[in-house]
């Protein structure tokens, strides 16, 4: 139970409870730590509070960070464990399965950033690589302070094309 109103900082104390995982083997050494998303949500704080607690978790030397994929428990030569398919990936292919069957049709926006980001819980960052990751598929283009659309049908992957 967090003190939000006690001496001791927020982000001390979930990096503490956070500790605590660690060395009961909740969190075993090279798996991932909680994203800054799901510490935001399982604790209600904000993302900066979030960051604070890696913070706190790599100066105990407990964790490390990789760019792009996350904080992970031990030292940076630990082997991580097997990660399944990266989170943008798995959010890129549940829109490209909306837009197969349809609820996003061609010529049509899909969600925004911060709906897609809602809906799923990550950073703006996961969101980006996801849209990307359906823009080099072809599934979607971007339209320079507009959004990005789906694309014509024929575009898709897998599509064949008329020569």
């Amino acid at each position: 139970m967090l003190d939000r109103d006690g001496p001791i900082p927020v982000y001390k104390q979930i990096a503490e409870m956070i500790r605590e995982r660690i060395t009961t083997g909740d969190i075993t050494p090279g798996e991932a730590m909680p994203s800054e998303a799901e510490l935001e949500s399982e604790y209600g704080i904000a993302r900066t509070t979030a960051r604070r607690v890696a913070r706190e978790l790599r100066e105990q030397g407990l964790v490390y960070t990789v760019q792009g994929e996350g904080t992970f428990v031990g030292e940076p030569d630990v082997p991580r464990a097997p990660r399944k398919t990266p989170r943008y990936q798995r959010i890129a292919e549940e829109v490209a399965e909306r837009i197969r069957r349809g609820d996003f049709p061609p010529n049509r926006a899909i969600p925004s950033e911060k709906v897609l980001m809602a809906q799923y819980g990550v950073a703006k960052a996961t969101v980006r690589n996801a849209v990307a990751h359906l823009r080099e598929q072809g599934w979607v283009f971007t339209v320079s302070h507009r959004g990005t659309y789906v694309s014509a049908k024929e575009k898709w992957p897998g599509t064949t094309r008329n020569p």
